[in-house]
């Protein structure tokens, strides 16, 4: 595919999205059940699309969370369901109707403090803590955001008490219990207003940040960090709360580049097919950070809900992530001697089969998930 013109610079103003007219078709415009382009459909790890196509909208949200709903009482999931959303424009509107069906329902919900944004590591560490060693009664969360894809897309992702993203299984429920409550409009769906919601007593404010950061040091030397010139693009995502209390908390010389929300991400450099697209293991999104990386020892990038990370080191630039994982993955297992013995090697369909041939170097059984 040939590379676009503008890949690599910064984004022009005819390529930011309408943000009124995003939200405004959030509300206004419906799916068609009969289309199935426009109904619920899970492809990695959650449900995703615009609102301007009609393939994320707030009929989309009502059912999804309704079907989340039924299928953790019926599977006997009891414990708090941890909530939280990204900066895409999107996220904020799925994620109040998101609470107003989950308070209708009943459900205890565990929400960040007015205005703080949640990484997906944020709620998947909230509910392996509040799950760790217990027998019933079990966490789960759903994260609204659509990762790293552009400013238009929407994402829902549910996350079962493993605390990882939901298998195949899982999704293809939620989904057809989702798209039959679409095609009777709703109607079956509960829902509360937002104000009651808030307000109800099976919601209440959780802190994500801090007991995540003051876990880190649980496995890593975080005083290793301490002298070195350090720097973060948050690229204006779910991080921005966190970045600034683990430097704290750790002392560490670090400095949060575009450490605001934009809802355009008009601060981007455009991905090499064109678009707005926060791929921190993009070398053309990346092209700003790639800039100032002799202003570092080290530097890094997280897309929006902070599950992706790109390295870039004086000498290098921006690492292969595939190249990195892969020796760290080896270096971790054989400078480990307190893991146990038979500890698999996780990793995605999508990643690099380079990954293979380390486990099997190691003697390590591979663990392979489809997200």
């Amino acid at each position: 595919m040939a590379v676009h013109p503008q890949a690599g610079k910064k984004a022009t103003p005819s390529m930011l999205v309408n943000i009124p007219r995003l939200i405004s078709a959030y509300y206004t415009n419906h799916p068609d059940p009969n289309d199935t382009a426009q109904l619920v459909a899970f492809g990695t790890s959650g449900h995703r699309g615009s609102s301007l196509k009609s393939t994320f909208n707030e009929d989309h949200i009502v059912a999804i969370t309704q079907a989340i709903c039924a299928y953790r009482a019926g599977q006997g999931i009891t414990g708090p369901l941890f909530l939280g959303y990204d900066t895409h424009a999107l996220s904020e509107p799925a994620f109040v109707t998101a609470l107003e069906v989950l308070a209708a329902n009943g459900v205890e919900v565990r929400i960040a403090p007015e205005g703080v944004y949640t990484t997906t590591p944020g709620i998947s560490h909230a509910i392996l803590g509040f799950n760790r060693g217990r027998k019933n009664g079990f966490a789960d969360g759903i994260v609204i955001t659509p990762s790293h894809n552009p400013p238009d897309n929407g994402g829902f992702k549910y996350n079962p008490p493993a605390g990882g993203p939901a298998d195949t299984v899982i999704t293809k429920w939620v989904a057809d219990y989702a798209n039959e409550l679409l095609k009777g409009g709703n109607k079956n769906a509960k829902r509360m207003p937002y104000a009651a919601a808030l307000k109800a007593a099976n919601v209440a404010v959780y802190d994500f940040v801090t007991p995540y950061a003051q876990e880190l040091a649980s496995i890593i030397d975080m005083t290793a960090l301490r002298g070195m010139k350090l720097g973060a693009d948050a690229l204006g995502g779910a991080g921005l709360s966190y970045w600034p209390t683990i430097a704290e908390m750790y002392g560490l010389d670090l400095t949060m580049l575009n450490g605001h929300p934009d809802p355009t991400f008009r601060f981007m450099n455009v991905d090499g097919d064109g678009k707005i697209r926060m791929d921190c293991s993009s070398p053309w999104a990346m092209a700003g950070l790639i800039e100032l990386k002799d202003s570092y020892d080290l530097a890094f990038g997280n897309d929006p809900d902070f599950d992706r990370h790109g390295i870039v080191t004086r000498s290098s630039g921006l690492l292969n992530p595939n190249h990195y994982l892969s020796v760290a993955i080896d270096y971790l297992f054989r400078n480990r001697p307190g893991w146990r013995a038979d500890a698999a090697v996780g990793k995605t369909l999508v990643s690099s089969s380079m990954i293979d041939r380390v486990a099997e170097g190691l003697g390590r059984r591979l663990a392979e998930v489809p997200v």
